[in-house]
């Protein structure tokens, strides 16, 4: 009798288990880094363009990208949930009038995906502005 009481509650937990791992967004990104090499400061804005595919089964929703701690730093990101086996991307877009030497950034993307939060980096090298 308790075999079948615990059989029954393994299979249970099973199931739960199972039917949570279900129908769960997945953000599977081509690459999370860029390097941007050497940049001039005054040579105008500079774009990184993350794309992903959502690989889950669920509609993916991008809840915030932040901007890295830095008015240089622009996210722009999809608004609208992508749906499972579609893709998307995610553009950062860095300013680097005014910088000088090596830069390393992190933004970091907050969704619904099974992993909720993802950082993608951006690294380079700003040449001072011509005087």
């Amino acid at each position: 009798m308790m075999k079948k009481i615990f059989l029954v509650l393994l299979l249970a937990v099973t199931a739960i288990i199972s039917a949570s791992a279900k129908d769960k967004a997945e953000m599977t990104f081509v690459k999370t880094a860029h390097d941007f090499g050497t940049i001039k400061a005054d040579g105008g804005a500079v774009t990184a363009v993350y794309e992903f595919t959502n690989t889950g089964s669920a509609p993916l929703t991008i809840i915030n990208v932040s901007n890295g701690g830095c008015g240089c730093t622009k996210p722009s990101f999809p608004k609208k949930p992508i749906a499972p086996g579609k893709k998307g991307e995610i553009k950062i877009t860095f300013q680097p009038k005014g910088r000088a030497g090596e830069f390393n950034r992190t933004v970091k993307v907050k969704s619904n995906a099974t992993k909720s939060r993802i950082n993608l980096t951006f690294n380079g090298v700003i040449i001072p502005e011509s005087k």
